[in-house]
């Protein structure tokens, strides 16, 4: 009986063993981590030229002799943005320090939760700021006769293409930040997968 018994557990913990998940090689855990500094990385940068494209987009012109300007400080959805940029490009240097305790081998994948909240706080800051300029913009470039605004962007060219490179930059970092919270995300559902 006792012998019985011993060969029942016996063959329930080689089942258990075989079917333990199969770690991944050394080279995909240093692509994974490539890949998350690749893509903070191009979040700095795009959201650094974001912000600089955005601040110095100023242009004056003169119609039927009145002075016009216009300048990223006169809407608060333009500051928003900017702010938010600067925000989201500290956030993402300061996700360079997380991501390289992340990498090492004796690390917790359980620790990738932290960098998928930080990554989407980060990522819904990005899209909000993108959001609010992208509304004023619209308004700039085509108008609303609804309300009576006219459209400035036929006679501010200069203003509206910086505002509207700025823009794509700052989509550009959202889109990095949306392709690091699915790989974390990832990581998370699947931890055995890149250790």
């Amino acid at each position: 009986m006792e012998c019985e018994i011993a060969k029942q557990k016996t063959s329930f913990t080689i089942q258990v063993v075989a079917s333990s998940p199969k770690m991944s090689s050394p080279a995909s855990r240093r692509g994974f981590f490539m890949a998350q500094l690749t893509l903070r990385v191009l979040a700095i940068g795009f959201t650094l030229s974001a912000i600089a494209t955005m601040v110095t987009s100023a242009q004056s012109i003169s119609i039927f002799g009145i002075d016009m300007q216009a300048r990223y400080t006169y809407s608060s959805a333009f500051r928003f943005k900017v702010g938010a940029d600067a925000v989201v490009c500290a956030c993402s240097f300061m996700s360079l320090i997380l991501v390289s305790a992340l990498n090492h081998p004796k690390s917790n994948t359980g620790n990738y939760f932290y960098a998928l909240l930080h990554d989407m706080v980060t990522m819904v800051l990005a899209i909000s700021g993108c959001a609010a300029a992208t509304a004023v913009g619209y308004v700039g470039r085509f108008g609303q006769s609804q309300t009576g605004w006219m459209a400035i962007c036929d006679h501010m060219g200069k203003f509206c293409g910086k505002v509207m490179l700025s823009l794509l930059f700052s989509y550009l970092a959202f889109f990095s930040l949306f392709t690091l919270t699915i790989m974390a995300a990832y990581k998370l559902k699947s931890p055995a997968a890149m250790e």
